[in-house]
């Protein structure tokens, strides 16, 4: 067996996985209850299991050369693949970025498990991109085979209408700097709704209130959604997305209802002289909420490539 793992600033995800890649013994976590991810990894080991023989962690935040280390963005944990190989006997473990993991998952997935926004004039071998909004910004390329991990959405915020230049304002007399995180993440739609309804709630409430039909909070996500495809948008363009861009994310799965008929696609396009090229590109979105720990199960039996 193989311990596999989605490790994100709000929940943890972990499995295991047997040779054709099945996944058994599936556990979610919160993050917060939990000091580092040793304990959480101990809870999850007490039960009675199969020696395990690797495995491979998608982790929210940067991870080594050697894929052997990382540290969470928005958690103060580190995780170090030699530490818990020793402390609980396991074969070698694989450190991925989380967007890589989900990159892998989003190729594999089939066409029932995703919803078309736009059908395209996908590229053959053209590169892919797959982007997510959920508590953080995940940004990551397949290129082939071959996945190319990045922090892609810590990009500086570009605001696009007068609307977005408010929150842009506000967020940076907060923070200093604003990043594409900052607005296109659960905290950002957080944001979002407190900047233009004046109330401070949870991106779990609004996007609840806007798919019950609230109207603040259908402004607050119609905001979202046009921010998100400005961005997705860009990131189709900086690395010539010819064979289409896969949206993921747990606040991209939340609100899919409200995805295609609001703003995105039109975000996506107004790229002024550039527009005629986006429009070719195809977009998706995954419906499958643990996409993640499906590509990190890809990518610990294949070693790390995604099978074409």
């Amino acid at each position: 067996m193989k311990l596999i793992g989605d490790i994100g600033g709000t929940k943890v995800l972990l499995a295991l996985a047997d040779d054709a890649g099945n996944l058994v013994a599936r556990r979610r976590f919160v993050s917060a209850e939990f000091a580092n991810f040793d304990t959480l990894l101990a809870d999850y080991l007490n039960a009675p299991h199969e020696p395990i023989a690797g495995g491979c962690l998608a982790v929210a935040g940067p991870v080594s050369g050697d894929g052997r280390s990382a540290r969470i963005t928005n958690l103060p944990w580190t995780i170090d693949a030699a530490v818990l190989e020793a402390r609980f006997g396991l074969g070698p473990l694989t450190l991925v970025n989380d967007f890589a993991a989900v990159a892998a998952g989003v190729a594999a997935l089939p066409t029932d498990r995703l919803l078309t926004l736009r059908a395209g004039e996908p590229a053959a071998g053209g590169l892919r991109l797959a982007i997510g909004a959920g508590t953080g910004l995940g940004v990551a390329a397949l290129v082939g085979e071959t996945i190319l991990a990045s922090e892609a959405g810590h990009v500086g915020f570009s605001p696009q209408d007068d609307t977005q230049a408010r929150i842009h304002a506000v967020l940076l007399a907060a923070h200093g700097r604003v990043t594409a995180e900052r607005v296109i993440s659960g905290p950002g739609l957080a944001a979002i709704h407190r900047i233009l309804a004046g109330e401070s709630t949870t991106a779990e409430a609004v996007g609840a209130r806007a798919l019950a039909g609230d109207p603040a909070a259908r402004r607050s996500v119609h905001v979202f959604f046009a921010c998100y495809g400005a961005f997705a948008g860009d990131m189709a363009m900086a690395f010539m997305a010819r064979g289409g861009v896969w949206l993921a994310g747990g606040v991209t799965h939340k609100l899919l209802p409200l995805l295609a008929a609001g703003p995105f696609l039109a975000a996506f396009d107004a790229k002024a002289e550039h527009a005629g090229l986006v429009r070719r590109i195809p977009v998706h979105a995954a419906a499958d909420a643990e996409v993640g720990l499906a590509g990190a199960a890809l990518l610990a039996r294949s070693a790390g490539r995604v099978p074409g």
